[in-house]
């Protein structure tokens, strides 16, 4: 018997009891589909929280509020500034927590500010395989995950994307671009723009997925398997749009997914 109506039904009974939501937006699918029910449920009562800092590509920014704009939902970019932070600089394994930290930190103030008192993040139950430092820092903020307490899993809100025709149902994982960094490479607003300008350099090639890794002098890009003997076929131009970031040497690999809450 298919469960997933009852899923689907459990997730509009849980956000009709709000009196309003505060959602923590990234644009990804998780977050998507959140939105887009509360939405649904909410109306009005309903806010897009764009957590906006240098480790936020430019491009996911822009796709963010456009989706959110299509939904009819207010959007309000915050600024956030975790970068600040020392603790999240040195990138060791807790740098999701202070992120995160820093975004709810921002979330509730502003929520307070204008009104709301729950806040909800994308959480989902695959996410529970995993040790995440953000949900550590979700917990102490009370933030809710509303597609997690429903039983939502990545393949739930795959199909609930394609069955409401969300732009993002086939959009690939994103993570942020201190994801891109080694643990233990400090993580600076100069790293974080040669990734993000790494990756848009080479996403103009039609790569679907893609990762820069920022090995230093040397960039480790990973894409999804299928598409790995293109890139190798296409190593000689890939290099070539890297070397002006100061990337002088090129690992290819194919993409496959951290098991630490960066991807």
């Amino acid at each position: 018997m298919d469960s997933y109506p009852a899923r689907r039904a459990a997730l509009e009974a849980a956000l009709a009891v709000d009196p309003g939501l505060v959602v923590a937006f990234s644009g990804g699918v998780d977050s998507s589909v959140l939105l887009h029910a509360a939405a649904r449920v909410l109306g009005p009562r309903v806010v897009a929280l764009i957590g906006d800092s240098a480790s936020l590509p430019r491009r996911e920014l822009a796709e963010a509020q456009a989706f959110a704009a299509a939904l009819g939902v207010r959007r309000v970019p915050l600024a956030t500034d975790e970068l600040a932070s020392e603790d999240y600089r040195r990138n060791d394994g807790a740098r999701c927590y202070h992120c995160r930290h820093a975004l709810f930190t921002g979330m509730e103030a502003w929520a307070r500010t204008h009104g709301f008192r729950v806040l909800a993040y994308g959480e989902i139950t695959d996410d529970l395989a995993e040790p995440r430092a953000g949900r550590r820092a979700a917990a102490e903020f009370e933030v809710r995950a509303p597609l997690r307490e429903a039983g939502f899993s990545k393949a739930d809100v795959r199909r609930y994307a394609r069955e409401h025709g969300l732009a993002v149902a086939e959009k690939p994982a994103a993570a942020c671009l201190a994801s891109r960094l080694p643990p233990g490479t400090r993580v600076t607003r100069a790293a974080l723009a040669r990734v993000e300008a790494a990756e848009e350099s080479l996403r103009a090639l039609g790569f679907g997925l893609l990762r820069v890794r920022d090995h230093g002098a040397r960039a480790r890009v990973e894409v999804e398997e299928g598409e790995l003997a293109r890139a190798r076929a296409s190593q000689g131009e890939l290099a070539a749009r890297l070397a002006p970031l100061g990337f002088d040497e090129l690992e290819l690999a194919v993409y496959r997914r951290a098991t630490t809450g960066s991807a």
